[in-house]
């Protein structure tokens, strides 16, 4: 019981608006950690926008510039190799009203691979049905696709992530690659960076200064208890937000 009261606990100390902690309800590059099998995970997503567009993105949407994003994972493993996961949306918008933004589901595969050098790979197949919002589209599903290789003290990762909507006149299919570069100073603790990009449509790819593009310092550290990720964002195009925050504590039952 001592793990998840140290994680709500930890949880609701950088929910407090003096720091806290929209962009995505998720800002992560999906790695091949996953929980053994019957074992249950959560990890609570903190993100929040100091300086970005003060104006709804579509109708009904919220600002991104001050709102402050919490989505609590669950997640259980299956098997060695298969892990389900379940989202729960929530959003403060920048004038404090509370949102609740609906829920998503997963399904993660990692291949088997030694975990402690050479390559891995895997998939992660997302659906859910979010209100306004978050999204003009209610339902909306995503295939994130995982590759990475760890040489010595260095891991690279990358995800490349195709993005459409489930509901009538959703839009075009998507494309976005997120990226992670990251050095182990000790054996519990990694910085490095991390970057996540916007390509546009599938079929008509556009330019890189178009689009959200943004860059991360990011920091991982196990504290035995439960894992941290925490990073600054900076956006490098005139879509992206200017600064994000943001801030990922997990922990097994």
């Amino acid at each position: 019981m001592k793990r998840p009261l140290f994680l709500i606990i930890a949880s609701i100390a950088v929910s407090l608006p003096a720091v806290c902690f929209a962009a995505n309800e998720e800002i992560q590059v999906y790695m091949d950690d996953m929980s053994e099998p019957g074992q249950l995970g959560v990890d609570v997503h903190h993100n929040y926008v100091p300086s970005g567009d003060a104006n709804a993105p579509y109708p009904g949407g919220l600002a991104a510039r001050h709102q402050y994003r919490l989505t609590p994972e669950f997640y259980y493993g299956l098997t060695n190799n298969l892990e389900l996961g379940l989202y729960l949306l929530t959003a403060r918008a920048s004038d404090g009203t509370a949102h609740f933004e609906g829920e998503k589901v997963r399904v993660k595969y990692i291949a088997p691979h030694d975990a402690d050098n050479g390559a891995f790979w895997g998939a992660n197949l997302e659906v859910g049905r979010t209100n306004l919002y978050a999204s003009p589209q209610a339902w909306n599903a995503e295939l994130k696709g995982i590759i990475g290789y760890r040489s010595g003290r260095w891991t690279f990762a990358m995800n490349p992530n195709v993005d459409w909507s489930l509901s009538a006149g959703g839009g075009p299919v998507t494309l976005d690659v997120d990226g992670k570069v990251a050095y182990k100073v000790t054996e519990k603790t990694q910085i490095g960076f991390e970057t996540y990009n916007e390509l546009g449509p599938l079929r008509h790819l556009q330019g890189w200064s178009q689009n959200s593009k943004t860059v991360y310092l990011a920091l991982d550290h196990d504290f035995g208890a439960f894992d941290l990720n925490a990073g600054i964002g900076r956006g490098v195009t005139s879509d992206a937000d200017k600064w994000v925050v943001k801030c990922i504590i997990g922990t097994h039952f």
